[in-house]
């Protein structure tokens, strides 16, 4: 039996693999996305990506992400990447932990980093991927510094990654996190309520 957890163990390199020669192709001539420094991440054991999030509820980021570092890799080092568990819900959760997404944990993200594996983790979430249009180019990530710890306690590099572009899909007016706490919402573990033009709103 592994003595992994079981989020890590539903990461199948063949569907991702899959996945990735898909989509790859066509969120690259879609969004002309670039991926720039493969190099900087280490060539063999855990290294935590830490990036920003940007594009409000149709983040591309990983999208992007994932497929260049499969293609300098290979499909034998998992990249994971940390989500909130809300995404996991309904049956596109099977999917997700096949693509190498797991629930943002510290325990999962040290799991998966002692394991030699990649993690990208984006501790702003979707307070800075929400960031109004005024402040697209402030990177905000609320405060939360936890993956510092992490790193540390698994002995892994921390690897900076910025993603730009995606914050002038919509124009975005508002966080609306201070209406979001007026609604009780945080205790939902909704911290913002925003207010954006654009597609699909």
């Amino acid at each position: 039996m592994s003595d992994e957890p079981a989020e890590m163990t539903k990461w199948d390199p063949g569907f991702t693999r899959q996945i990735t020669s898909w989509v790859g192709p066509v969120i690259k001539r879609y969004f002309r996305a670039e991926v720039r420094g493969m190099d900087s991440l280490p060539a063999a054991g855990g290294a935590l990506v830490v990036s920003n999030h940007s594009g409000g509820m149709l983040t591309p980021d990983v999208l992007v992400f994932a497929p260049q570092f499969y293609g300098h890799f290979g499909f034998d080092r998992p990249l994971y990447t940390l989500a909130h568990y809300g995404v996991f819900m309904g049956p596109l959760g099977d999917y997700l932990r096949k693509a190498g997404v797991i629930e943002a944990s510290r325990e999962n993200a040290a799991a998966a980093l002692r394991s030699g594996a990649v993690v990208l983790v984006f501790p702003g979430g979707d307070y800075d991927s929400y960031r109004p249009t005024m402040t697209a180019n402030v990177v905000d990530f609320n405060g939360r510094t936890g993956y510092v710890r992490t790193a540390v306690e698994s002995g892994v590099p921390i690897v900076p990654m910025v993603s730009i572009g995606a914050q002038e899909t919509q124009l975005f007016l508002a966080r609306g996190d201070s209406l979001a706490r007026r609604l009780g919402l945080t205790r939902a573990r909704m911290e913002i309520l925003p207010v954006s033009v654009g597609f699909p709103f």
